[in-house]
């Protein structure tokens, strides 16, 4: 798999549960009677959420690593065998669980290569200096990835903007140590 791809295009479902760990899709509900289950899977392509042979799983407050079995593209979706995870009973007491990584298990990425969650909440501002707000959220379309910008209090207005990420087109520059990005775009638009 190339870095791209691992370069996980988390949707606006991605939730970030602390500092520590990042939420890369959701346990939904049994698959059949041997204690499979249904994966809602917010990575890209979505069965690489398969390449980690563990997972944290999240219940209420409580966080417990599993082991994963065996796992598969099955129709439009993932399914899963989780390790103790033996009959239909077993399977409903994890539906809708969270799916949880430690981001340091994350592979690294190059210098032009970010994760969502990295580049959600991040102030956005013009060439010109304006702050247009913060970084919402991003979804895919089919021809680039889209970044939702909310003006905050800070912002020369409280709009929110649809932009394309489209680095060296419309992304000037990223800092992450600085949590700011310099965007070519009218703010009128």
């Amino acid at each position: 798999m190339t870095r791209s791809e691992l370069s996980q295009k988390l949707s606006q479902e991605l939730s970030q549960t602390d500092d520590t760990h990042v939420v890369l899709g959701k346990l939904t509900s049994p698959y059949g009677v041997k204690g499979w289950l249904k994966v809602y899977s917010y990575t890209s392509p979505m069965d690489s959420i398969l390449e980690y042979p563990e997972w944290w799983l999240r219940q209420g407050e409580t966080l417990k690593r599993i082991s994963i079995v065996q796992g598969r593209r099955q129709g439009k979706g993932v399914v899963v065998q989780l390790q103790g995870v033996d009959d239909r009973d077993a399977a409903e007491a994890l539906a809708q669980t969270d799916i949880l990584m430690p981001k340091e298990a994350l592979p690294e990425l190059s210098d032009d290569e970010y994760y969502w969650h990295e580049l959600e909440g991040m102030a956005v501002f013009t060439q010109a200096g304006e702050r247009l707000g913060r970084v919402s959220y991003l979804f895919e379309t089919g021809a680039n990835d889209v970044m939702v910008v909310r003006g905050d209090q800070d912002a020369i207005d409280m709009r929110e903007r649809l932009l394309p990420f489209l680095p060296d087109d419309v992304i000037v520059k990223i800092s992450l140590d600085e949590g700011r990005m310099v965007v070519n775009w009218d703010p009128e638009f």
